[in-house]
């Protein structure tokens, strides 16, 4: 059973028989149908069916040379509203199954940025062309969690605010720069984070740590697309599952001024979602590349 099935909306399938008719449901009743031919001539198909605004199960496998359907595996998915970064990205293909991670440096998050590829059979057509590189791409991300809890945000003022985001701005550049190996970015940002460091120090021993910590974003367990954030809801908004019944909440999060979206099943949050909030969680990160010439990136 996939994990974050119940980020979906599907928290009551206990079983294979349950899942297994799930799944052909899935197939037989798809909202899209993708197709992408292989170097030795087979074809990977993939069929998704939306069961609400954004979210649903995807099902992935390879048609046989009798042209009878092998399903391989699924994944429940959340399609994301909007661009997160512009910043060049790499895309690897997992050993076991036919499905691909993406690779993205984006400097705002302070660590490497991998994600689940959605939309996998654009970017195989692309392979196959062999047309990379492509310029002009862009990245939309989109995450979901099977835990979460809403937290009350730091009050600032608008002052506040604004030195807060060119500190941020500064930073960034900063990083950019010592990425690209200038010594005296790195010497800045070695001491500033000195600084934080002794700052922070001497206030955890009489504040909270969230009065402290406005927003994260790390690294969590052994999968390499998991990680543990802290950021602000600029948006939510709540969907009903049509074949369950069951409630998502779907937020965007602004996380070290990355934003994306992010799903969870009602049932799973603790706390009420509202713009301002911040959501605390543990996700699983997807993105979907945005190509300049299509109109459709889960590819119809």
């Amino acid at each position: 059973m996939h994990k974050f099935l119940r980020c979906v909306g599907f928290s009551k399938i206990k079983n294979r028989k349950e899942l297994t008719a799930l799944i052909t449901a899935c197939i037989q009743d798809a909202t899209r149908r993708s197709y992408v031919s292989t170097e030795d001539d087979g074809m990977v198909a993939e069929f998704t069916r939306d069961f609400a605004d954004d979210i649903g199960l995807a099902v992935c496998g390879e048609f046989d040379e009798e042209d009878k359907f092998i399903y391989e595996y699924y994944y429940p998915y959340l399609i994301p509203s909007g661009v997160s970064t512009e910043e060049d990205l790499n895309v690897e293909r997992h050993a076991a199954t036919i499905s691909y991670e993406g690779v993205c440096n984006e400097p705002r998050v302070g660590v490497t940025l991998i994600f689940y590829l959605l939309n996998m059979i654009p970017y195989m057509k692309y392979e196959n062309e062999k047309n990379f590189p492509i310029r002009g791409t862009t990245l939309s991300l989109s995450a979901l969690s099977t835990k979460g809890q809403i937290l009350m945000p730091i009050a600032k003022t608008e002052e506040e605010k604004e030195v807060a985001r060119k500190k941020n701005n500064y930073r960034n550049k900063l990083i950019n720069n010592a990425r690209k190996g200038d010594d005296t970015a790195i010497e800045s940002l070695t001491l500033d984070d000195m600084d934080i460091y002794t700052s922070i120090s001497k206030k955890i021993r009489k504040n909270d740590v969230y009065s402290l910590v406005d927003s994260y974003f790390m690294p969590f367990g052994v999968e390499c697309d998991h990680y543990s954030v802290l950021g602000e809801i600029t948006a939510t908004r709540k969907v009903t599952n049509r074949f369950t019944g069951e409630i998502v909440h779907i937020m965007r999060i602004n996380c070290n001024d990355l934003e994306f979206d992010l799903g969870i099943n009602e049932i799973d949050l603790l706390g009420e979602p509202a713009v301002g909030r911040r959501f605390k969680g543990n996700i699983w990160m997807q993105g979907q590349i945005n190509y300049p010439d299509s109109k459709d990136n889960k590819g119809n």
